[in-house]
Parts: C-alpha cells; sequence; structure tokens
C-alpha cells in the first residue's frame, strides 16, 4: 500500500458511498407516472444503476414493454428529462451512507490521502448529496458521468483524476461496488477493492477480480501501511 505522500483513494459514489436506490426508485416512478408508463419496484432499480442516468432511465422504460418492441425516442428522452427533474427535488430524502463511511474516510483522511470521487451520476447531483450526507469535505475532486467525453467502465474519468492529483495510477485505489469500478480500474492501471453490499447487476463483485473484496467499507483501513 502506497503512502499517502505517493497514493490516494478514488471512490464511487451510489452503492459505494450512499445508498440512493431509494430515493431514484421514488423519482424515476415520478416521471414513469407522469407519462402514463409502468411503475417499477425499488428491488428492480439495484440492478439498473451504474451506467448512469440514461441507462437507467432506458432499463426502467423498457421493462413495460414487450421484449420484441422497440422503445420510442421520444419516450426515452421524455422520461429522462422527468426522471432530472424529480430527482433533483427528492436528492437525499432516503439516501443515506452505509455503515462505517463517514468514520473511514475521516481516518484516510486524518492520515493524509487525497480523496476524490468517480461517478457515473450526473455530476450536478454530486455536490448537494454529499453536503446534505456531510461527506463533502473529504474529497478534493470529483467527476461524474457527464464531466468527460467517457465514463466508466472507460479508464478516462479515473486517468484524469489521477492527473489532476498528480498521482501515478499504480499508486492510487479505486473503490467501488459495480464491475465498471473494477474495469475502469484494470484499465487505468490501478488497484481496486469490490465492495460485496452495493449494486452490481446481481453478479459478485468477485468474479471481476478485483485486488481486494470487503463486505464491509471499513475494512478498507486494513489496507494502511
Amino acid at each position: 500500500m502506497p503512502s499517502a505522500q505517493d497514493g490516494a483513494f478514488i471512490f464511487d459514489l451510489d452503492g459505494t458511498l450512499v445508498d440512493s436506490v431509494p430515493d431514484i426508485t421514488r423519482a424515476i416512478n415520478l416521471a414513469l407516472k407522469a407519462l402514463k408508463r409502468p411503475t417499477c419496484e425499488e428491488g428492480d432499480v439495484r440492478h439498473w444503476i451504474g451506467n448512469g442516468a440514461k441507462a437507467l432511465v432506458r432499463r426502467a422504460v423498457s421493462s413495460g414493454f414487450r421484449p420484441t418492441i422497440d422503445v420510442p425516442q421520444r419516450l426515452l428522452e421524455e422520461t429522462h428529462t422527468q426522471f432530472l427533474k424529480y430527482y433533483s427535488d427528492t436528492l437525499c430524502e432516503s439516501s443515506t451512507l452505509y455503515p462505517g463511511v463517514k468514520e473511514t474516510l475521516a481516518e484516510l483522511k486524518r492520515i493524509g490521502y487525497p480523496l476524490a470521487i468517480a461517478t457515473n451520476k450526473p455530476a450536478r447531483f454530486i455536490a448537494p448529496i454529499c453536503e446534505t450526507l456531510e461527506i463533502n469535505t473529504f474529497f478534493s475532486l470529483c467527476v461524474g458521468g457527464d464531466s468527460l467525453p467517457e465514463k466508466k467502465p472507460s479508464p478516462l474519468p479515473l486517468a484524469h483524476l489521477c492527473h489532476q492529483l498528480n498521482k501515478q495510477s499504480h499508486h492510487c485505489i479505486m473503490v467501488g461496488d459495480s464491475k465498471n469500478d473494477i474495469l475502469a480500474a484494470k484499465a487505468a492501471g490501478m488497484r481496486s477493492v469490490g465492495l460485496t453490499y452495493g449494486y452490481n447487476y446481481g453478479e459478485s463483485i468477485s468474479q471481476y477480480h478485483p485486488d481486494w473484496v470487503f463486505d464491509d467499507f471499513s475494512e478498507i483501513t486494513s489496507l494502511l501501511p
């Protein structure tokens, strides 16, 4: 494990730091109702998160169509617009930090590790969520799914953050709950922690071979030198 002088930690947001599914489900169902489409269950939404808002909307809208029928593009666009509006209004009504998140971030920050966020969530939602849940002061940099030309599993967000932090990628660790996090880390030449409790399309995170697999966020401190 590199020292705080050389290394850095980069975190995913949804499913890693924050359980945001209740608020996301509420917003997507309000959007679907507004357009007179069938609503969805929270359990389904947990398997749809990870590729950004547009992918989430496509999965939610498609669930109301027979598999052989293409979803009209206009319906996708209208639902996406409605979803962003409703989600802006309900960002942190029910979202919560996972156990051990605040304490672990505080310990990493105390030691001196730079901390950053790389999420596929639209960038405009990152700061309000982190501020409401009182973790915003831990992070020096954040990128969202629309901050750069590519999002995870592309390595671009991670490479961008390493460059901004003036750190070499092999000295940094990506912490996430999804295959997108692990694939992005591998492509960026970065080590990774896979968390088992988040949203990974119903798949085991271990099958993507992160360097470490943890069941609890606080286990990250076991990596410290």
